[in-house]
C-alpha cells in the first residue's frame, strides 16, 4: 500500500478537523450514553484505573450508524484513499464516550476502553495527531500505532481475562517507547 506524503501543515490541517470531529461527536453521543453497568465494570476491574471507568460512557447504536466524517471528501482531494469506513466498524470511541453498533462484549468493550485510556494520557488533540501520522506512515489502518496498542492488549485480556495488568502503564510504556 502507498504512503500520502503531506506536508506537515496539511497533517496540522488534517489533525485539528480530527480532533474537531472528535470532539463535536463526543458532544453528540454523550448525553445518549450511559455509564458502565456493574457487569461491565466488574469485568474491567483490575485491569483500567477507576477514573477510566467511572468517565466512561458506552452506547449501542439501533438502526442508526455513526456515518462517515464530513471531512473525507477533503482527504480524498489530499490523496488519501482507504479511509476507514465508520458504519462498518463496531465500536468507535470519541474521548470518553464509546460508540458502538452492536451489543458490547468484554473483548470490545476493552479494545474501546484501551482508546478511552490513551485519550485521558494523551489528549483529544495529540491522539488526533498521532493517528493521522498512524495513518499516514502506511497509507492506511494497519499503521495506527494507537490500534495496535489497543488490540495488543486486547489480546492479552481476551487470552486469559483473570491475568490482571494496568492499561495505565501499560500505555504509558507504549507511550515513551513506540514513540505514542
Amino acid at each position: 500500500m502507498a504512503t500520502t506524503q503531506l506536508t506537515p501543515e496539511e497533517i496540522a490541517q488534517v489533525s485539528s478537523v480530527v480532533a474537531q470531529y472528535i470532539t463535536s461527536q463526543r458532544e453528540k453521543f454523550s448525553p445518549q450514553a450511559a455509564p458502565l453497568s456493574e457487569s461491565q465494570r466488574a469485568a474491567m476491574a483490575g485491569f483500567f484505573l477507576s477514573q477510566v471507568l467511572d468517565a466512561a460512557r458506552v452506547l449501542v447504536l439501533h438502526a442508526v450508524r455513526v456515518e462517515n466524517p464530513p471531512f473525507y471528501p477533503m482527504l480524498v482531494g489530499m490523496g488519501l484513499s482507504e479511509l476507514p469506513d465508520f458504519s462498518r466498524a463496531a465500536g468507535i470511541t470519541f474521548g470518553d464516550v464509546i460508540v458502538s453498533h452492536e451489543p458490547f462484549t468484554d473483548g470490545l468493550l476493552f479494545h474501546e476502553l484501551v482508546h478511552v485510556e490513551q485519550y485521558r494520557q494523551l489528549g483529544i488533540p495529540r491522539f488526533s495527531e498521532l493517528y493521522v501520522r498512524g495513518f499516514l506512515s502506511v497509507g492506511g489502518y494497519d499503521g495506527i500505532l494507537l490500534e495496535a496498542n489497543a488490540y495488543e492488549l486486547g489480546r492479552r485480556f481476551e487470552g486469559n481475562p483473570r491475568h490482571q495488568f494496568s492499561v495505565a502503564d501499560e500505555v504509558a510504556r507504549s507511550i515513551r517507547e513506540d514513540g505514542l
